[in-house]
């Protein structure tokens, strides 16, 4: 039969006050550097302009567009089309420019094999084949007894 005093004492060194202060001292500075990224990351904004520097678009973090400016001689400069492939063009590259200072904010507090591109897409767990677009099932075709309910349902809907 078991008894306490057979069992030999063990010292016990470990102070796990110490650990558990350790502990929520790591969590609340990887908390604030989270914090800071987060601000960076609403900080930034980037712009660019098409060629003629008629056009300036601007955009956050996100690539979102938040500013454009249009001069008045881009009215007559352009033709509603060109207009419109300059804005997306200077968007675009304005994107580019705020998705490469995001990527750069993002990347000291992720683990070195995480992409800073895929967790902005929100895309960092998932396999390939779950980011494809599902592919969808071709639309079957009704059956007799659904048609005829239909017909029936119409007909009724009719006042036949």
């Amino acid at each position: 039969m078991w008894h306490p005093r057979t069992m030999p004492e063990v010292a016990v060194t470990t102070n796990h006050r110490d650990e558990v202060a350790q502990l929520l001292a790591d969590y609340r500075r990887s908390r604030e550097q989270l914090a800071s990224v987060h601000r960076t990351l609403k900080s930034i904004t980037e712009s660019a302009s098409s060629p003629d520097g008629l056009i300036t678009a601007s955009v956050d973090s996100a690539g979102t567009l938040s500013g454009l400016k249009i001069a008045d001689d881009a009215y007559r400069g352009y033709r509603p089309t060109e207009l419109a492939d300059a804005i997306v063009a200077a968007t675009r590259s304005a994107a580019a420019k705020a998705g490469a200072r995001a990527r750069e904010a993002l990347a000291p507090v992720l683990p070195s094999d995480a992409d800073p591109a895929a967790v902005l897409a929100g895309t960092a767990d998932l396999a390939p084949e779950e980011i494809a677009p599902p592919v969808r099932a071709r639309r079957a075709e009704p059956d007799d007894e659904t048609y005829e309910e239909t017909t029936w349902m119409n007909r009724a809907g009719r006042g036949r």
